[in-house]
């Protein structure tokens, strides 16, 4: 069986470009069928470039749909002008890629300050609880200020332990949505807790 990831058969460089193009000015305007074939096209290329930058394949599936999903969301910002339409989307698929990097190295540099700053400071069980209380509140207040959607993806996903499909099977919306709720609902509550990027 043939991964939907898949390079496609090599076409010719400049038929390929002037068709892309013309398939983005469809899809800026809502053309479903043109995405299926820009996905057709790209898809294959966008998951290797991603997976070059990442080296995971679960991860660079992932960010190789973000990407896609970008690509729909933005087609009307491509401009002929500015270079080729393959060079649009790879740039985009870079940019996402690299992100996901910093993303990850992030997370690790936080775990590792975390750890440090456990293995120096005793152990103070008033003053423990009463931070987790005052986090609890910040993060509650926090909360309050998403959108109902994004409250409750957020909710399901960190309190309930589902998973971005099953979020989006309860709250009957598109995987899409949910994913760009979250991620937005995310933002927002790391810059409402004042969190450092």
């Amino acid at each position: 069986m043939r991964s939907r990831w898949a390079l496609r058969p090599r076409q010719d460089r400049h038929s390929l470009q002037s068709g892309l193009e013309d398939l983005l000015e469809h899809v800026a305007r809502g053309d479903r069928a043109a995405f299926e074939r820009i996905y057709d096209l790209v898809a294959g290329p966008v998951y290797g470039l991603v997976l070059r930058v990442l080296r995971d394949p679960a991860q660079s599936e992932e960010v190789a749909q973000e990407v896609l999903v970008e690509v729909w969301r933005s087609a009307a910002r491509y401009e002929r002008a500015r270079g080729s339409a393959m060079a649009w989307v790879m740039t985009i698929a870079h940019r996402r890629a690299v992100d996901r990097v910093r993303a990850v190295q992030s997370a690790v540099d936080r775990e590792d300050r975390v750890a440090r700053l456990e293995v120096h400071r005793p152990f103070d069980e008033v003053a423990e609880s009463v931070g987790a209380r005052l986090e609890r509140e910040r993060l509650r207040r926090c909360l309050d200020g998403l959108t109902e959607l994004q409250r409750q993806s957020v909710t399901f996903a960190y309190y309930g332990g589902y998973s971005y499909r099953e979020v989006a099977e309860l709250l009957k919306v598109p995987l899409a949505t949910v994913k760009t709720r979250m991620r937005d609902g995310l933002i927002r509550i790391r810059d409402c807790l004042g969190v450092e990027r």
